[in-house]
């Protein structure tokens, strides 16, 4: 057999073939608890007690998972990052923002606001893939626009507070739960529950400090209702959302929450990640035909890592895998690299990350 037509030997299958970088592995035991609940949750009101009672697990269960400080709140909406990305330009953008852009994610918030009529064009500091940007103060800047984690390219980057006037806006969707962060460095700090948090998607959560609540309250801007988020502010104190949302999200989430509590908190979830970082980056390094995408150490990624290939179709490899049970190794479509893609979020084994990269060395060999 050759190309596709290889299968893994059983040694070499990881007990949990997914990888992929989101919507990332769910824990088996998460469904299982949201089958145990039987048509007490599925079917029934997001406005009643039994459904609040789970958004109020998320709330707090996060504002614990984050250490927040007095003052900061957690709120819930529905449509994804994406869906906050318009929500945050009308109320959490007063005039002009500032974007650090490092790839297809992170350049995709500066396209908002650089539509938005209502504001002033942004100003946008880009870096080339696999690198990351500086944030440069400006006066005119009210508020900036940070990715902790490029999904795209496999790059991270520090949370830090630039220095001068304005909110912090960082987009954690593939960082939160299992990177570092200080509270006090942002003023929003919003993620979907798809990738770190093992759950599914359509669903956004914003960690916003006193400030950035201050001005969602204080705006005037006309906003659709849908994304309003003094609206979105005002059903979270209630521990509801103001649209109907996906119960099965909202339990996976609360779940997974708890799980990271359960298991020593964020500090417990970072360390698994880097532990699963350096099986990976590891293997690369030492491999004679795969090396990370990011050069510089200090800025590849602890929970989507990027591996280029040499010397051997990074598509075939993927389509190999993919035939023994192993999914969602590709490289990011629009990146265009003979890469492969790897998911590293606490939810994936770092066991089973081990053998996945044996098992890569197994069809490289007979490959090449």
């Amino acid at each position: 057999m050759n190309g596709p037509d290889l299968l893994l030997p059983d040694e070499l299958r990881p007990a949990d073939g997914r990888f992929g970088s989101g919507p990332s592995k769910v824990r088996p035991e998460s469904v299982a608890a949201l089958a145990a609940t039987g048509s007490s949750l599925m079917g029934t009101s997001h406005r009643r007690p039994r459904v609040r009672e789970v958004v109020g697990r998320i709330r707090s269960g996060l504002a614990e998972l984050f250490a927040l400080p007095d003052g900061y709140e957690v709120l819930l909406g529905n449509g994804g990052a994406t869906a906050f990305w318009d929500a945050a330009a009308f109320r959490l953008v007063d005039h002009r923002s500032e974007h650090l852009t490092f790839g297809e994610f992170s350049s995709k918030f500066a396209a908002v606001t650089a539509g938005a009529s209502f504001l002033a064009e942004p100003l946008v500091v880009d870096a080339e893939p696999g690198s990351r940007p500086e944030a440069v103060p400006d006066p005119s800047v009210d508020a900036y626009a940070l990715t902790q984690n490029e999904t795209s390219t496999g790059v991270m980057a520090p949370v830090e507070r630039p220095s001068g006037h304005g909110l912090v806006l960082v987009d954690a969707t593939s960082a939160a739960g299992a990177m570092p962060v200080d509270p006090t460095a942002f003023d929003a700090y919003y993620f979907s529950p798809q990738k770190a948090f093992g759950g599914d998607g359509g669903l956004w959560v914003a960690l916003c400090s006193p400030d950035a609540v201050a001005r969602i309250e204080a705006s005037t801007r006309w906003a659709p209702p849908s994304i309003d988020l003094a609206i979105a502010l005002a059903n979270s104190r209630k521990d509801q959302t103001y649209n109907t949302p996906a119960l099965a999200t909202l339990f996976l989430l609360a779940d997974q929450v708890e799980w990271m509590l359960a298991r020593g908190g964020l500090g417990w979830a970072i360390e698994r990640c880097r532990t699963s970082a350096s099986v990976v980056y590891g293997w690369a390094e030492r491999s004679e035909v795969a090396s990370p995408f990011v050069t510089e150490p200090g800025d590849r990624s602890t929970t989507v890592a990027t591996i280029d290939l040499d010397d051997v179709d990074a598509s075939t490899v993927s389509a190999i895998l993919r035939a023994s049970g192993i999914v969602d190794t590709e490289s990011y479509r629009k990146l265009g690299r003979n890469q492969l893609r790897l998911a590293m979020f606490p939810n994936v084994e770092p066991g089973d990350l081990e053998r996945l990269t044996a098992a890569i060395d197994w069809i490289v060999d007979r490959l090449t």
